[in-house]
């Protein structure tokens, strides 16, 4: 069984067993070179060789191994080395040479320990700042992205409502002041999704808060929203398209669920299916969509924002009318698999 010792030279982990053999084989080759050395050093040198035993096997293989190397090591000095040989003798001389060897391996130690640690922590802090700087070019790339499609959705936008008014010129202003009013909720939108603070937002919260902000722009004090989403990730393209076709959808449902009683609500709900699919579905209790309405031959402009909005996402978009309008829409939460 090992634990997760980390060596100096590429941080990567070493077996528990692994640092106590290096420490018993620094300590040997310690044991062999003082030998070695015996004859020519001076009297006073017990620790000579031990002392850059333990430094190299504290800074090679931590923390735990360079303590078994400074007690094995000044165990076979005390032997060895000091006093009688081959004795445990103590006495004061022999206890004040330990007292030091004791004093100078634990500052090793501990120096070498903490160099270690605040290596361990600026590669730790490297890696977060190359996530973070991966993440910011990446949402940068994102953001250049839906701009450019933004700019497109706008332009389709501006030539469905040019059409509307080459239709009906007395509603110009009418037809203007709705698409700023779009054009305003899609910046609302853009606010939201790149904020920093709601990166990590779950999809269940933003929604309900951009349905909150919808209720106040239009002053519906009487419509509540609710909204059930399980715990699931989309990435910000999608997000970005299924927030559109739901701020285009419940606005719909504003507009034209609740004129007569002006009290209503719109019910959320996003579940998951098999094959890495979901359904989305936008209900309100209001009178519902008239019988042999067929969304698809409608000239209104909300609707076939919506069909365009559901085909970005590649998904079904069907309507139904189940004690008032559900508009459901199943779609892939991720980005088709490459072709083999």
């Amino acid at each position: 069984m090992s634990s997760p010792l980390t060596s100096a030279l590429g941080r990567r982990p070493v077996p528990l067993w692994l640092g106590d053999v290096a420490a018993l084989g620094a300590t040997g080759a310690a044991v062999a070179l003082r030998h070695a050395l015996d004859d020519v050093l001076p009297p006073g040198f017990p620790f000579l060789t031990f002392f850059p035993a333990v430094i190299l096997t504290t800074f090679f293989f931590g923390l735990r191994p360079g303590i078994v190397c400074a007690v094995l090591s000044g165990l076979a000095a005390w032997y060895l080395f000091i006093g009688e040989a081959n004795t445990f003798l103590l006495d004061a001389q022999t206890g004040l040479a330990l007292a030091f060897y004791a004093f100078i391996v634990a500052v090793d130690i501990a120096l070498i320990h903490l160099m270690r640690v605040a290596g361990e922590r600026l590669g730790a802090e490297r890696a977060v700042s190359a996530q973070l700087y991966e993440q910011q070019r990446t949402m940068f790339q994102e953001l250049q992205h839906r701009v450019a499609n933004n700019m497109q959705f706008v332009a389709a936008l501006l030539a469905l409502q040019r059409r509307k008014v080459v239709e009906n010129p007395q509603e110009a202003v009418g037809v203007f002041d709705e698409a700023q009013t779009r054009l305003e909720t899609i910046a609302r939108i853009h606010r939201r999704l790149y904020d920093p603070a709601l990166v990590d937002l779950p999809i269940g919260q933003y929604l309900q808060e951009l349905c909150t902000d919808l209720l106040d722009a239009t002053g519906a004090r009487n419509i509540v929203c609710l909204v059930d989403v399980p715990p699931v990730r989309l990435d910000l393209a999608r997000l970005t398209t299924l927030s559109l076709l739901v701020v285009e959808v419940v606005t719909n449902a504003l507009k034209h669920a609740f004129q007569a009683s002006g009290r209503g609500t719109i019910t959320i709900r996003l579940e998951t299916l098999e094959g890495g699919q979901a359904a989305l579905s936008i209900a309100d209790d209001g009178p519902g969509i008239p019988a042999g309405f067929d969304p698809a031959a409608s000239r209104s402009l909300g609707f076939r924002i919506v069909q365009g909005l559901a085909a970005q996402l590649d998904g079904t978009l069907t309507y139904a009318n189940e004690g008032g309008t559900v508009v459901r829409l199943v779609f892939a939460t991720g980005p088709a698999p490459a072709a083999a």
